[in-house]
């Protein structure tokens, strides 16, 4: 099989945002990268929290968020109850805690749609990169760039390069059901 280092580049692109997207998701333990997403308006420009604060889990189940600037302390606190993280921060003037609850068997049906959801993204992703590489080694065909063998070739090779990435997409989302379940 050839290499194909932009496509594979791609493909590899969509895993990571793919893990990013995961890694997002509370599975009942603490982990920083649910404050991701929040942004928090610090002097009217929308910052991540990760900016502003220093995070630390001291606990399983518990998130210490410490800003630098002591006055960001309530736009921190009002960004995370209007995100969509389902936590409510104790502010007691100095830091900002978050304590993460049990997942209720509800919680966790509804995250497990939201990992496949984000897999089905990814694998529609993929799909999107091998249609759009056959399409361009098509127009190469046409302009005899390349021949009808080199481009069913290349076809298969596409589509084992889709294959293992479904495949892995599919690992992923397996990985953290698990991790759903577990918790």
């Amino acid at each position: 099989m050839d290499s194909y280092p932009e496509i594979e580049g791609k493909i590899a692109k969509t895993l990571e945002v793919l893990g990013h997207s995961y890694a997002t998701i509370r599975a009942g333990r603490a982990n920083a990268a649910v404050l991701d997403r929040v942004m928090v308006d610090y002097y009217g420009t929308p910052t991540p929290v990760q900016q502003i604060a220093s995070i630390s889990a001291p606990e399983p189940r518990i998130l210490v968020i410490q800003p630098w600037d002591a006055t960001a302390l309530k736009s921190i606190e009002k960004a995370i109850q209007s995100s969509d993280l389902g936590i409510n921060p104790t502010n007691d003037g100095k830091v900002i805690r978050l304590a993460f609850p049990q997942l209720t068997e509800e919680r966790r049906k509804e995250l497990t749609k939201l990992v496949h959801k984000y897999g089905e993204e990814a694998k529609v992703a993929v799909r999107n990169v091998r249609r759009d590489a056959i399409e361009g080694f098509k127009k190469q065909q046409k302009k005899s760039e390349i021949t009808e063998d080199d481009l069913r070739e290349t076809e298969k090779d596409l589509q084992e390069l889709t294959d293992k990435a479904v495949k892995d997409i599919d690992a992923l989302a397996a990985k953290k059901e698990k991790e759903l379940m577990e918790v």
